[in-house]
């Protein structure tokens, strides 16, 4: 199967670690086959034994049992010790890299992907569903390796005391293997719909806890009990499903594992009484039964638990083969210096194909160190226009330049490197004010910090804020208000110091006060750097050196503030609207 095959390639580094915990198994399972040896000597060659007396019996039995006694307490602890500890090892490491992969893939996915899907499920792909792949490790290339070992090795002592006994042991195998065949494939279908199930619950529950809020304030705690209740019913109906054919397969195919050491005990019996099979012989391979159809157990259950981690294996590699839509070209150029030139040249842009454009014939030259405005109505596309510039998409038609280069031309990550950006809602994590202005440069002092704050206006509140700069912010900066958290949001760009700007509504939910205060710290961090800023406070983008007026995905003007209230256009009718 293809997926087995590229988990392959994640085991491969770690295969003489395998191979040596494979080895120590062996003798960790290959210890307790020599129980019903002993028994069967003990049985035939001192209890039955004649011309023995009752005393060498006794320092007999307590030689051969004293010498059991001291291999099994000298060499099975350590064995199992290292077994266990290296299994347990190895899969963890094979998690740790399968994960950190698919969180460097996480980091390429484009906008447009997160855009079509709930966080709560590519979590769960991430945690659950790698998870769940360890049985595979633990399982599929040890356990079940040691289990099939055992079973031969089972099997060549029996020859070699049975062969009949041994032909009757295995009638069943055949009966065993088809069953096996028939109930795990469609198992391993179920068990993919159930984990499914489970991913589309979590990401709504994930949705629900980040919205809470909204919840409560209207009122809809029951609605969405609803909501959620249709959702854990359908996992409930999907793990009933999988359950059902799960409990079919254990009942068919245990019913074949118990059935057959009866057989075995039959037969052995006949023989004792008809052929002269001695009676220790009997009861040691009674034992071995035991000792053959455990491991066959263990393969049944082996099985569940490895069709399980086969359907959340494919729902890894499904995730993990998901296209690209940003992807630097080969041999793409590392953008070291930039000038900030800016060029649109007919660009249109459509979100899916064959759907409406939202942008459609743009053409607009920008000049190193200018201050853009981009204003209209909402759903205009203004912001889906600065968005292209650090290529969060790419244009659907016409080119993008930067310094008189095709956007595409430049490595994505040294593009987006010379790019800083303050949107309306800027993202902070959970941790400490300190650490999120440091995401505009992780590696710059503590002194550089306080500096940037400073600029953005936010030293001061930091400083009152109950650890200063190590305060958490909470989830998504809950603790702080808007306006503070876009301070500290400006506060790494100027940490991050690019030469180019894009303000998105950056100040559209605030009040005055904080307004003032972000836009004096946004004018300081826009000198001499090309600058966008997409608003809707018309009163707030005057300062300008040029305003690109768009409407329906087009331009329909640009100027000055002046200009554009001489031309009576769409813009002072906008201004207009907005200063009554």
């Amino acid at each position: 199967m293809e997926s087995i095959k590229r988990y392959l390639q994640f085991v491969s580094p770690y295969k003489k670690i395998i191979f040596f915990t494979i080895g120590i198994g062996i003798l960790k399972f290959g210890i307790p086959l020599l129980t019903p040896l002993i028994l069967a000597h003990v049985i035939d060659d001192i209890i039955l034994a004649e011309g023995m007396g009752e005393q060498e019996k006794i320092n007999t039995l307590l030689w051969i049992v004293g010498g059991a006694i001291v291999l099994f307490l000298v060499l099975r602890p350590p064995i199992e010790y290292y077994r266990q500890y290296y299994a347990q090892w190895t899969a963890s490491k094979i998690l740790y890299d399968i994960r950190d992969n698919l969180f460097a893939h996480i980091q390429k996915l484009s906008l447009r992907f997160y855009s079509n899907r709930k966080a709560g499920e590519i979590i769960s792909r991430v945690i659950n569903d790698v998870e769940q792949t360890k049985s595979f490790v633990i399982t599929g290339l040890m356990n079940i390796w040691l289990d099939m070992i055992t079973i031969l090795i089972a099997i060549g002592i029996m020859l070699s005391m049975n062969v009949w006994l041994t032909v009757v042991a295995l009638t069943l195998f055949p009966l065993y293997i088809f069953s096996i065949k028939y109930f795990y494939s469609r198992l391993r279908h179920l068990t993919a719909v159930r984990s499914q199930a489970l991913a589309e619950v979590q990401g709504h529950l994930h949705e629900r806890v980040q919205g809470m809020n909204v919840i409560r304030s209207f009122a809809l705690e029951d609605y969405e009990q609803q909501q959620f209740d249709k959702r854990n019913h359908h996992f409930l109906d999907r793990a009933i499903d999988h359950s059902k054919w799960n409990a079919k397969t254990f009942a068919v195919v245990n019913t074949i594992t118990d059935i057959a050491p009866l057989i075995v005990i039959l037969t052995a019996g006949y023989f004792v009484l008809t052929s002269g099979l001695e009676i220790g012989a009997m009861v040691a391979f009674v034992s071995y039964m035991e000792r053959l159809y455990n491991p066959l157990r263990r393969l049944v259950n082996s099985s569940t638990t490895l069709t399980q981690s086969i359907a959340s294996m494919d729902r890894v590699f499904e995730f993990a083969d998901e296209k690209y839509d940003i992807q630097d070209k080969e041999n793409a150029l590392q953008l070291e210096h930039t000038s900030g030139a800016i060029d649109f040249e007919n660009v249109s842009f459509s979100y899916e194909e064959d759907s409406t454009e939202v942008l459609a014939g743009i053409d607009l030259a920008v000049k190193p160190g200018e201050t853009i405005a981009l204003v209209g109505m909402s759903g205009g596309g203004k912001s889906t226009l600065v968005s292209l510039i650090p290529r969060f998409y790419d244009v659907t038609s016409g080119v993008l330049k930067l310094d008189g280069k095709d956007v595409k031309e430049y490595q994505v990550r040294s593009l987006r490197d010379k790019i800083g950006m303050v949107l309306q809602d800027n993202v902070l994590f959970s941790d400490s004010v300190k650490m999120n202005i440091l995401m505009g440069n992780p590696y710059a002092s503590d002194e550089e910090v306080r500096k940037a704050a400073k600029a953005a206006n936010a030293d001061h509140f930091i400083q009152e804020l109950p650890q200063g700069y190590d305060t958490p912010v909470g989830e998504r900066g809950v603790k702080l208000s808007g306006g503070q958290k876009q301070r500290i949001a400006i506060a790494r760009v100027f940490l991050k110091n690019p030469p180019i700007l894009i303000f998105d509504e950056a100040t559209s939910a605030l009040d005055l006060e904080s307004e003032h205060l972000i836009q004096e710290a946004m004018e300081l961090l826009a000198e001499d750097r090309t600058t966008f800023i997409v608003a809707h406070r018309l009163s707030t983008i005057t300062h300008a050196d040029r305003i690109v007026v768009v409407e329906n995905g087009r331009i329909a003007e640009v100027g000055n503030h002046h200009e554009l209230m001489n031309k009576e256009g769409p813009y002072k009718k906008l201004f207009e609207v907005q200063y009554v």
